[in-house]
This record gives structure tokens, sequence and C-alpha cells, in this order.
């Protein structure tokens, strides 16, 4: 047996192994669609590596060489960095958002007040559009598509929950500071942030464009929003994928609500204790915002906005929920997260918007909005869809490549992705192989039907 043939059979065993292995957990991950496919491959692996260099055919050695030859071309388009080519160019936030023109805001109008009037008198083009959601059934409706009344009522619950906690996200302060320097301060934040259950934390210096220009939900609506805090700090909490890869059926809201909640508690506590220490805190969660989350989170160097409109984070894509809490309490910032590899997979990638069952999610490039360059999703035809189905849909965050999950194998494709454009584009072919162009969303968990 000559050198080359050992040599293909230990090369094509270890590849078999690493294929074998990245089947396993493919299953794991209740992928069988792309357990099944690698299961193939270590078979094609199998056959090409270690059965057909047994024989003897004609130019051996050189067919042998060239089959080792691709894995490690294809290994180096890994290793070799290959910058990724996004224009910085535009990059500044020119206005606030009014919170009055946000879909949440929308649909707490009730017809014949004098809001509603108000608000329809000054944005007729909107009226049309808003009269289509409000003749669907709407969130959690019983005669909406994906009614499930044991899911639907425990994320009424959790949603009822937050709205209790409306009412501590500001409170008194101690009159007698406890004086510390800004390193301590924020070293404590971080690390009992994550202690509480956050995935990631940031802190950013609270800007202009950060908060709402006005109040759009609640006893202060109209009002103009007045924030004088410095500093922001903001952090993610992890949704479920097993929950997510049901959307958008119950699961979906049933995992938004939970991590809502999770992270609604974890800025409450934050906020009192630092109001604990003397300084003024407020926290921001669902329902009750003074500010753009995503946007302070992407100062906070938690992530990037992505094509979906939602901050795509290094280690769980969109598949997190944010919340925020301000404070006049002295903290290190963190530097703002540059995301060139993330935002060239979402030009080439469009999953999302091939797979939104809504169409609310651009195929085309980041255009030129409000001074600075990225994708702008309808947001009344989000809504829309979300009043169809009864949930918060989430089929975006469930398909986005970036949502599997944090583990070895796909953190390696991370790392590639973040090295080299090229391998991008490599990868987003592969998650199409494994995973399917447009993958359906799977079965509910077996325990909501028990």
């Amino acid at each position: 047996m000559s050198y080359t043939v050992i040599l293909s059979l230990i090369f094509g065993v270890i590849l078999a192994i690493l294929s074998m292995i990245a089947s396993i957990i493919s299953f794991i991950e209740r992928e069988p669609y792309a357990g099944k496919k690698l299961l193939l491959l270590v078979i094609i692996i199998m056959i090409i590596y270690c059965i057909i260099p047994c024989y003897v055919i004609p130019d051996q050695h050189y067919i042998i060489i060239s089959m080792m030859v691709i894995p490690i071309l294809l290994l180096l388009v890994f290793v070799v960095p290959l910058k990724h080519n996004v224009d910085r160019s535009a990059n500044s936030i020119t206005c606030q958002i009014d919170e009055r023109d946000i879909m949440f805001s929308r649909k707490e109008l009730k017809k014949g007040t004098e809001q509603y009037n108000s608000y329809y008198r000054n944005n007729e083009d909107k009226l049309k559009m808003d009269n289509v959601f409000r003749a669907l059934p709407g969130l959690m409706s019983p005669e909406s598509k994906y009614y499930e009344k044991f899911g639907f009522n425990a994320s009424e619950v959790l949603f009822d929950v937050i709205n209790m906690l409306h009412t501590t996200i500001k409170g008194e302060v101690k009159r007698k500071q406890v004086i510390y320097s800004k390193q301590r301060y924020t070293s404590f934040i971080k690390n009992w942030t994550k202690h509480l259950g956050a995935h990631s934390v940031g802190i950013t210096k609270l800007e202009k464009y950060h908060l709402y220009s006005v109040k759009g939900r609640g006893d202060e609506y109209g009002d103009q929003i007045e924030n004088n805090h410095k500093y922001a700090i903001a952090f993610t909490v992890e949704m479920d994928k097993t929950m997510l890869d049901s959307a958008p059926m119950v699961t979906a809201i049933m995992e938004t609500s939970k991590q809502y909640l999770e992270g609604a508690k974890i800025a409450t506590l934050i906020a009192k204790w630092i109001r604990e220490m003397g300084y003024d805190a407020r926290s921001h969660i669902d329902g009750n915002y003074q500010l753009v989350c995503p946007l302070v989170a992407r100062d906070a160097g938690l992530g990037e906005i992505g094509r979906m409109g939602l901050l795509m984070t290094p280690k769980l894509g969109p598949r997190v929920r944010l919340a925020v809490v301000t404070t006049s309490m002295p903290l290190d910032i963190d530097n703002p997260y540059r995301g060139d590899s993330v935002i060239d997979f979402c030009t080439i990638c469009k999953k999302c918007a091939d797979t939104c069952p809504g169409n609310a999610i651009q195929n085309s490039n980041r255009e030129l909005i409000n001074g600075t360059l990225r994708w702008q999703i309808s947001s009344e035809k989000c809504f829309t869809y979300w009043c169809k189905a009864g949930t918060d849909c989430g089929r975006c965050v469930s398909v986005c490549p970036y949502s599997h999950p944090n583990n070895f194998m796909h953190n390696i494709i991370r790392r590639g992705i973040d090295n080299s454009r090229l391998f991008a584009r490599v990868a987003l072919k592969l998650d199409d192989i494994l995973y399917g162009r447009r993958p359906k969303p799977k079965k509910l968990p077996d325990w909501i039907n028990d």
C-alpha cells in the first residue's frame, strides 16, 4: 500500500469523524434535515477517501493528492483574512423617532377618542394601512390563525406581570451618594447583570437620537421625552432556539413574553440598585420605553442592526430580547460594535426577506435614511401579519443563520464569516444546503400539546 493511499485513508477518517460529529450535533439540535445530509456526506467521504484509493487506477497518486488539496483550499478560505467591503461613509443619525408613529402606539388608539382623531388628522396616509390590521383578529385573539388557549393565556400572564413592573421603572434616590470609582461601578453592574441572567451587557453615552422625541404610549402619551441621564446600560437576554423553531406558532410569543419579563426584572433590579447607591436611574422595559433599544445596544457594543431591523449579536444573532437602564451614575463606556461582517452577510443572505410570511423585509440593498445607510422593514406589513397569526411571528429570527445555537460548531462558522467575506459566501451556501433556503416551521414541542 503506497504512502498516498495511507495518507488518503487518514485524511478520509478525519473528515468522516468531523462530519459525523456535525451530524450528531444537528440531530441534537432538532435539525434532522441537516443531520441526514451530513450522514450522507460521511458515506461519500468514506467512499472517496477510503475505498476508491484502495483500487489501482491510472494516475492514482495525482488523483489522491488532488482530493486532499480541495479540503485544504477550503480550510485556507476559512483561515486567510479577507476584508468585508462595507460602506461606512454615511452613519450619522439626524433625527429622533416619534413613538406615536410606531405600530404598538397606533394599535392602542381608540376610534372616536381625541388621540385617535388628532393622530390621523396629522397622518392621513397611515389610516388606510392601520384599518387593515384593525379588521383582523389581533394579537393572541381566539380567532387568530395560531390560537392555542394554554400558550396564549401563558403569554398574557407574562405581559400582565411586565405591566406590574411599569410602576417600578422610576423611584426615589437615596440622598447620600456612595462614592466609588467609575471602574468599580462599571465592573459590578456588568458582572451582576450577567449573574442575573443577561447574555451580554454594554454601556454607552446616552445620545439624543437614542431617545424618542414624544411619548406614544400610556399616561404620558403626547408628552415630550425628557431624560437628562448621561449613560445607558444595555443588555441582552437569550431566546430559546427550540421555542423559536416553531415560529410563527404559539411558542414564538410565549418565548418573547418570557424573555421580555426576564429583561424587565433585570432592568428593574439594576435601576433600583443604582438609586440605592445615590444616583438617579430609570429602567426601559417592554411597553414603557423612552428610547430605541437596538440603537442603544449597538452603540454599547452589543451588536449591529441587520436586514430585519433587529440587533444582530455576534454569538446569538437576532435571537435576543433587549432592555436598557439609563442613569446619572458615572460609568466607563464601551466602543460601538463595528459589525462589517454582519452587514456584509445580511447583504448577501436575504433569508429573512425570502421567508417572511408578511413580506415585510426588503430584499434590496441598504438605503440612506435619516443620515445613515440601513434597511427599512415595513412595520405595517409586519404588524398586519401579527394580527392574522395572533403571535409576534419571529420567523425571521428563527431562520437567520446567525441564530443557530451558541456552540463550538456554529461558533467556528461565525468566526470564519467574521474573518473572510469569501468564507461568508461559502457558509451561506452550506446553510442553504443543510437547513434549506426557506425552511418550514418545526412542530410544536411535545409538552405544549400534552
